[in-house]
Order: C-alpha cells, then sequence, then structure tokens
C-alpha cells in the first residue's frame, strides 16, 4: 500500500531528524515504533485515518502521532515533518544509513565538519580532514570507509521482501481483469534470491481473449505507484515503478535534489497465450545459466526450446511458432521438464548448481510445514505485541508452540531484560499459558553473544529457560578466526538451542561476520543446536549456501520470522524460499517437526 509507505516514511523521518537534532528519546521512539506499525498494517491508512477513534486503537499509535497522520491523509503533508526539514538537510538522513554513523556522529559531521551527504563523507575520509573532528578516531573511519564500499557494491538490488510487496501490487490488479487467466511474478523473485534487479510479471490471457491484451497492458502501466512508462508495445511493456524510503539502496551521490527523486526499480510484463504458459514461465524464470542447460539438453534431444514452447528441431532458422509448428510441450512446466527427461525442478534450485543431474523432484520444506515459531519479541523489549496476543497470532497460524524470546540486558536500545525483569518475564509467560490455550508457550530469550563468546546471562539464569537463541549483536566487524571462535563457543554452550541469524549482516547495508561456516556447521550437528534462517528479508541469515553446507552434512536448522510486529509473521515465506535455494527438507528444520518431538529436543539440550 503505497499510502502506508508514505506515511511510514514521514514518521520514520521525523524520528532520525529528532535524533540528530538532539531531541527527547520517548518521541524519537514513539515516532520510530509508529512508522514500523504503519509499515507493517494490512488495513489502508487512509481508512483508519477517516476515524480518529479507529486509529487510536492501533497499537503503537498515540493521539499526537494520530494527529499526525491524519494530517498527511488530508493534506498530503505533516508540518512538524516540514519543520525539522528546514532544520535538517536531507543529505544528514542519509549519512545515519552509514553502519557506524549514528545520530551523535551524524551532528557532529554535520555541525563540525560541514559534511552534509556521503560524498561529502567520502572526500573527507579520503582527504583525513575527518580525524580532526569529534568521534572519530582511525579505527571507526576504517569501519565507515568499509561500509560505505560495502554498499557501493551491493546497493543496485532492491530487498526480496521490498520487491515481492511491489510485484505483489500488479498481480491483484492484473488478476482483476476479467480477461487474464493467470498472472505471477517470474525471473529471480521467482527463484527467491535475496535481492533482485527488476521485477518480471508473467500473465496469460483466457482462450478466446487475445484481443484483451492492449487493455491488460493498460492497465498495467496505471498501476499506482508506476512513475514511468518506459516501453509499451502489443505484448510487452517496462514501467518504472517508484520506491518508499527503505529500500536497501543507497544514493550514495548525495545531492538533495537525487535524494527527493528517490530509488525505482524497474517492472517488466509479458503477456502470453494460454498455451504457451509453461514454457513462457520456465523460460522468464531463469536462471540465464539453467536455461542455458536446458536448451544445450534440449539440441542434444532433437528439440529447440524457446518461451513458446518446445519444437522439434530442423533446418529452418525462423522460430517455429511463427510457421505453425506445434510444440510438443507449452502448457506446463511439468511438461516441459517431462518430455526432456527430467523431474520437476521448483524454481529455488534453477541456477546450474547440479538441480539437472536429480533423477526426482525432490521434496523440499514448503510453508505449510511450518508448525512453530521460536524466535520472537515483545513489549517486554522491543516488540509490539502482549505476549497473549504474539500468541493467539501464532496459534491463528496454526502454529502448535510460540517462543517468547525478548532481548538480553546487553541490548540496550532494544529495551533488552535486566535479570530480574527475566525472572518476572518468565512468571509473565507462564501466567499467559493459562490464559492462551491450544498452543504452547515457551519462555525465552535471545541471548547476545558477547564479542569473547560468552553468553549475556550466568547459566543459572539460562537453564530456567524453554528455549535459547543465541545471537551476535555486537562486534560484527571481527575477523574471520575470532567470529568462528566466539560462534562455535555459543553453539557448544550446553544451554544454547538455536544460533539466531548467525553472521549478523544486514543484505545491502552491513556485511556482517565471516566465520569459517564448515567448523560452525560440524559444531552444530554434533551437539544438536539449530541453525537459525532469519526469515527477515533485511537478514536472510543464515543465506542460501550457508543453507546448502548444512543441509550436505545433515545440520538441524530453524526457520523464524524474529517476530516483532504482527506482520513479521508474513516473512516467513522468504525464510522458506532461502530454505528451498538450499534443498533444505522438512526433516532437517525444527520448527517442522511435532510438539511432542520438538518438545523432547528442547528438554535434551537441558540434560
Amino acid at each position: 500500500m503505497p499510502r502506508n509507505e508514505a506515511v511510514a516514511q514521514m514518521l520514520d523521518e521525523i524520528a532520525r531528524m529528532m535524533e540528530v537534532l538532539g531531541e527527547d528519546s520517548f518521541r524519537v521512539n514513539a515516532h520510530t515504533r509508529a512508522a514500523r506499525t504503519v509499515e507493517g498494517l494490512s488495513e489502508n491508512i487512509e481508512d483508519l485515518a477517516k476515524d480518529r477513534a479507529s486509529l487510536l486503537a492501533v497499537k503503537g499509535i498515540g493521539p499526537k502521532i494520530a494527529d499526525k497522520i491524519i494530517e498527511f491523509c488530508t493534506h498530503g503533508t505533516m508540518a512538524e515533518h516540514a519543520e525539522l526539514r528546514a532544520k535538517v538537510p536531507a543529505g544528514v538522513l542519509a549519512l545515519m544509513q552509514v553502519p557506524g554513523v549514528g545520530p551523535k556522529t551524524a551532528r557532529a559531521l554535520w555541525k563540525d565538519g560541514g559534511i552534509e551527504t556521503i560524498a561529502q563523507l567520502e572526500k573527507a575520509i579520503a582527504d583525513g580532514s575527518i580525524l580532526k573532528l569529534p568521534r572519530m578516531g582511525e579505527k571507526t573511519v576504517e569501519k565507515i570507509k568499509a561500509s560505505i564500499a560495502f554498499a557501493k557494491t551491493s546497493s543496485a538490488r532492491l530487498w526480496l521482501g521490498r520487491a515481492d510487496a511491489v510485484a505483489q501490487r500488479f498481480v491483484q490488479r492484473l488478476q482483476a481483469h476479467p480477461a487474464v487467466a493467470r498472472v505471477v511474478p517470474a525471473g529471480s523473485l521467482r527463484r527467491g534470491k535475496e535481492t533482485i534487479g527488476d521485477i518480471d510479471i508473467l500473465v496469460a490471457l483466457k482462450k478466446g481473449h487475445e484481443k484483451d491484451a492492449p487493455k491488460v497492458i493498460a492497465l498495467f502501466a496505471e498501476t499506482e505507484g508506476v512513475s514511468q512508462v518506459l516501453a509499451a508495445g502489443e505484448s510487452k511493456s517496462s514501467v518504472r515503478v517508484a520506491l518508499g524510503h527503505d529500500t536497501g539502496r543507497w544514493k550514495l551521490e548525495g545531492t538533495e535534489g537525487e535524494a527527493d527523486a528517490g530509488p525505482s526499480i524497474q517492472v517488466d510484463l509479458r503477456v502470453l497465450p494460454l498455451s504457451s504458459w509453461g514454457s513462457g514461465l520456465q523460460y522468464f524464470t531463469g536462471s540465464k545459466e539453467h536455461n542455458v542447460r536446458l536448451r544445450e539438453r534440449a539440441l542434444k534431444m532433437g528439440y529447440t526450446l524457446s518461451d513458446w514452447g518446445l519444437f522439434p528441431l530442423d533446418d529452418d532458422p525462423t522460430p517455429p511458432h511463427t510457421r505453425g509448428v506445434q510444440p510438443v510441450a507449452s502448457a506446463t512446466e511439468e511438461e516441459i521438464y517431462a518430455k526432456l527427461k527430467l523431474p520437476y525442478l521448483p524454481p529455488e534450485l534453477r541456477e546450474d548448481k547440479g538441480e539437472l543431474d536429480l533423477t526426482v523432484t525432490p521434496r523440499l520444506i514448503e510453508l505449510a510445514d511450518i508448525k512453530a515459531e521460536l524466535h520472537a519479541h515483545t513489549t517486554a523489549s522491543d516488540g509490539s505485541m502482549e505476549i497473549e496476543e504474539l500468541a493467539h497470532r501464532a496459534k491463528e497460524r496454526g502454529f502448535h508452540t510460540i517462543a517468547v524470546t525478548d532481548h538480553s540486558r546487553s541490548s540496550v536500545q532494544a529495551n533488552g531484560l535486566s535479570v530480574d525483569r527475566l525472572l518476572q518475564h518468565i512468571e509473565d509467560v507462564h501466567r499467559a499459558r493459562e490464559v492462551v490455550r491450544g498452543i504452547t508457550i515457551l519462555a525465552g530469550s535471545e541471548v547476545d553473544i558477547k564479542s569473547d563468546g560468552t553468553l549475556d546471562y550466568d547459566d543459572h539464569i539460562l537453564k530456567k529457560l524453554d528455549i535459547v537463541v543465541a545471537s551476535p549483536h555486537v562486534a560484527l566487524s571481527q575477523d574471520p578466526e575470532t567470529a568462528t571462535r566466539r560462534l562455535l563457543a555459543a553453539i557448544r554452550h550446553p544451554f544454547v538451542h538455536i544460533l539466531g541469524h548467525p553472521t549478523g549482516r544486514l543484505i545491502n547495508k552491513r556485511a556482517g561476520l565471516s566465520p569459517d561456516m564448515s567448523q560452525l556447521i560440524a559444531a552444530a550437528k554434533e551437539c544438536h543446536t539449530a541453525l537459525e534462517i532469519n526469515a527477515h528479508w533485511m537478514r536472510l541469515d543464515l543465506r542460501d549456501a550457508h543453507v546448502r553446507a548444512g543441509v550436505h552434512v545433515g545440520c538441524l536448522f530453524a526457520i523464524d520470522c524474529d517476530v516483532h510486529q504482527p506482520s513479521d509473521y508474513d516473512n516467513l515465506r522468504y525464510g522458506v524460499m532461502t530454505a528451498r535455494r538450499g534443498w533444505m527438507t522438512p526433516d532437517l528444520c525444527v520448527n517442522t517437526w511435532s510438539a511432542k518431538k520438538l518438545h523432547e529436543w528442547l528438554k535434551s539440550k537441558r540434560a
């Protein structure tokens, strides 16, 4: 919902400008929380804004912020945002996207160094003048320099979750047209890659409705968010779509005009006849490497393969579909693969990494296999839901278990729990079990792994928890050898069940740790500790290559949403996509196990 994104962007920018100006942290946090809430709403914010009481009923939105939302939905502006923009240069907000540049550092760069853009920051690093500024030691500057370099190599592609949201906007619009039989995203999005360069949308028209293609193409170009029509033909079209504030892409040029223009992504439409749906879907899903291998196989078997179908090979260079030649397979992907004497290969596997050697379709993990969420936060730390709501939401999704794993004490920025607060929280979880029936609520914690590999709570405290997710949150630029020792210590700790987001990376923003994954995988298998695939599309950590290595040796995994707000449960599909790209079978994922098997495993770690 573009309007929701616009409101979230306004609130988020207000929070960041307040931070730079050193305003009250309570107000900053209130605006940040409200931005996340609005962004995660399934309802249209404009509909809620018509009734102030409905808006106030949304957790995380107080009276003053409600007034600002109503103001924006009515007039398209927020007065406070405009007032703050007059005080804070636009480029200073971009500075705060650089890991290592917090609000205090951004303020120092701006006020003391006259640095208002990332380009100016790079220049100050290059000529050494940045070292004369407050808070700028050599180690800090080196980290900032590395972060900018990392962003330059990774910011050209959009996060999977953001790209999926854009694609679904087009899918929902196009599938409502009476002439449309099928519509799906293809390309790297369908294959579940962690970042997306551009979006492909395929449409098949119902038989007898082929003449409606221009109407469907026009509808495509009129979709909300389209900023430019790049091309339009009889069966295809390309547009640019303006993106929201939080995309995973950086504008490194740093000029105000460029920042105002905002990032965008290209979306391509291809309209196919229903008879060529299978071949078109296979062709436009890719990958390029997979398709090359498939065409080579077809040629050896006496066929030619294109988006129009699989045709008998002949000497005529003219495309066979233009000559009225009938394909031997085209309607479904399954029949294309079958005719080439291959099992059906799921989209996530189509990367030319051994999938063409398979003799049967593998039983990969599916979304419906997941029966438990083992990493979730409540209002006790930095979540937006109380324990009971968190459990009810999990129960609605058919889960038999939900783990409450609020942050440990070292995560001050996430309102981590002191020992006394944790002990009280455990009691609160136990009371919630009596209220919410039909689902097991586990009392756990996401415990920080300190830089030396020790955990944030002592063993006698950890022992009181049903589940421990141990995660790295600090010192994420450690050298590989140190990072490996640190994470191995957590994996081998007798009270740790899951190693949470093991590298701590943020896609396109932070590289995170680079441990020796082969050692971590071997230790995890030996200790029966699960390695997490954090399903949030900014993390997807473990990444697919690590999953594939773990699957090869039979390591245990957990796929968790790291829930902070209700909409985070929807990220589960991205974690499952990543698992499928790693060839994971359901039995290796602890979230798929029955309640009995899962709880026995949890208790076995306590023995």
